[in-house]
């Protein structure tokens, strides 16, 4: 085995180890759901700026697509963007004020609070965004 393939194997471990959240707490999960939620909402920029390089080709063509994304299918889509938005901000907020040293001993309590907060804020943006 060379030494290349030893690094390769490593950083694949730890890729993989980044995720791991066997025999650990909520916590723990809640940090790598930030992670993960963060690559996508990452990549949702990208195709948003996709998106609106549609403008370039005119008024028409972006009217047609905003007829197309106003069907229920694209608005489900929208929710769970913002499911995705909600988890990212809360728990951030919450791993930023864990980070600063306070409320340590309140992560739970804290996890809670933010899934709560999260699961109201999303079904009223559930009702607003199906006209309920």
């Amino acid at each position: 085995m060379t030494m290349t393939d030893q690094s390769a194997r490593t950083r694949i471990r730890s890729a993989v180890r980044w995720f791991d959240t066997r025999h650990r707490g909520p916590e723990t999960w809640a940090y790598a759901l930030n992670r993960i939620t963060g690559l996508v909402l990452v990549a949702y920029l990208y195709i948003h700026l996709a998106v609106l390089s549609l403008l370039v080709r005119g008024p028409a063509s972006y009217d047609t697509f905003v007829d197309v994304v106003r069907s229920p299918v694209f608005l489900s889509f929208d929710l769970v963007l913002i499911a995705g938005w909600l988890i990212h901000a809360l728990n951030g907020l919450r791993l930023t004020v864990i980070g600063l040293g306070f409320g340590v001993r309140a992560q739970r309590m804290m996890l809670v609070g933010a899934t709560v907060t999260g699961s109201v804020v999303l079904v009223v943006m559930g009702l607003l965004l199906f006209g309920g």
